[in-house]
């Protein structure tokens, strides 16, 4: 369609890299205008954990619609919400033995970001929010000064302020843990480290490079920040909703954050949804105080809890969550040790994975070659080294198995070198 080339806007990002019209998905599956059939391991960013269309959710969703459930209700009481609500406290934190209140955001992960922010904020009366090498937290301006890219960074048109940057595990060495250089400047009254609110982080980098925080510096860093009286801030937004295998993604560390965010799979059906969970003594907001005309989502709450009802009622699918993400662990590090030449290596844990193929280069022509194999994956990192592996936490066994079959012939294809893989010329063919 020639429409895309004359009105929709140079900013668009997936469309470069997977240059087909969609128009059908079903499950890990996605079907292109001409009936091409291809395995998704983009999974909408993480915001398809449950896979599209999931049956379960589509019926209860057309249900809600068929008997005229209120779509929008700015942040009204509705039955939906309550259920919502309800089922989350029953199914997600009590069992964790989590006390939080729920703040209904803008529908993006990014705005749970902000709120989350303005929350430590005006809790604490300090300013600054430590931030760390590689994190990405959203591309609106609050979250975009906490984000280290610099592609997204240089975007903003204005000096991104309020944090201070500090080193994420591993990133000045396997053997240094960051958390004691933390401790010591915030210890130091001449570090020119103001007193922070708090301090945000992710447990798995995603779009930094799928870089994982070890349990034992996710621990320390909640020390540090205790000492110091810092709130610690989990932005859960992609590596949460089971993406690592337990709900949240900081379960296995066993710490307790003052606040947590979630959007992307938390409305289950890829509606958009977010949410800031905060420490009870935290909610000092004043009525209104962070707004918003689409706080909330109806329809999203429908699926939400469809999801949260069907797969955490119990530990059996975060236990082949695990399951599945022990068997890609296994395949990725042995096309490693095939294919590497010593230079790749393997990142992530759960089924929040990648193979590190040390640039951007040689990471591009794989998943090109890959996207003509049937395989939708992308890369991430700061130079789009990694190939991501996020398919939907749903998948089938074979299904699984085929695509990381797709993207082994796809390395094997680029690392014998015998033919270069050329840049696919991207365009739409006109009706």
């Amino acid at each position: 369609m020639k429409i895309f080339d004359e009105i929709e806007s140079e900013v668009q990002s997936y469309a470069r890299a997977f240059p087909r019209i969609f128009n059908r998905a079903k499950g890990e599956f996605m079907w292109d205008e001409e009936g091409k059939q291809y395995l998704d391991f983009l999974a909408g960013a993480g915001t398809l954990n449950y896979g599209h269309n999931n049956p379960i959710f589509k019926e209860v969703l057309l249900d809600y619609i068929q008997n005229d459930g209120i779509t929008h209700g700015l942040d009204l009481h509705t039955k939906a919400k309550g259920e919502f609500l309800q089922t989350f406290n029953d199914k997600i934190l009590k069992p964790r033995n989590m006390e939080y209140m729920v703040q209904f955001t803008g529908p993006t992960g990014t705005n749970a970001v902000e709120a989350a922010m303005k929350v430590a904020r005006n809790v604490t009366g300090q300013q600054n929010i430590v931030t760390f090498t590689n994190g990405f937290h959203g591309v609106s301006l609050g979250a975009l000064a906490a984000t280290g890219n610099s592609h997204h960074r240089d975007a903003a048109g204005v000096s991104l302020t309020g944090t201070h940057r500090m080193p994420y595990d591993g990133y000045l060495g396997d053997n240094i843990d960051t958390t004691e250089y933390l401790d010591k400047v915030l210890s130091d009254s001449s570090s020119g480290i103001n007193s922070p609110a708090a301090v945000i982080v992710e447990t798995v980098q995603g779009e930094g490079g799928i870089n994982v925080a070890s349990i034992e510096w996710l621990q320390n860093l909640q020390t540090v920040c205790r000492k110091h009286k810092i709130l610690l801030i989990i932005d859960d937004i992609q590596a949460g909703c089971g993406r690592t295998g337990d709900y949240f993604s900081f379960e296995e560390a066993g710490i307790e954050p003052d606040i947590i965010t979630l959007s992307k799979s938390l409305g289950g059906y890829g509606l958009p949804f977010a949410l800031c969970l905060m420490k009870p003594e935290l909610d000092q907001w004043k009525p209104g105080e962070h707004n918003g005309t689409f706080r909330g989502n109806n329809l999203a709450f429908v699926t939400a809890k469809a999801a949260i009802e069907t797969y955490w009622s119990d530990n059996k699918f975060s236990d082949e969550i695990k399951r599945k993400g022990q068997y890609t662990s296994e395949r990725l590090e042995n096309i490693v040790a095939k294919y590497g030449d010593g230079n790749f290596n393997t990142k992530g844990r759960g089924m929040f994975q990648g193979i590190n193929c040390v640039n951007g280069d040689i990471a591009g022509k794989i998943t090109r070659a890959a996207f003509k194999k049937g395989l939708i994956i992308e890369t991430s990192g700061a130079d789009d080294q990694i190939v991501k592996f996020f398919c939907p936490l749903v998948i089938t066994d074979e299904s699984l198995k085929q695509g990381i079959d797709i993207v082994e012939e796809a390395v094997r294809e680029v690392c014998a070198k015998e033919d270069e893989i050329p840049e696919e010329k991207i365009y739409f063919e006109t009706e």
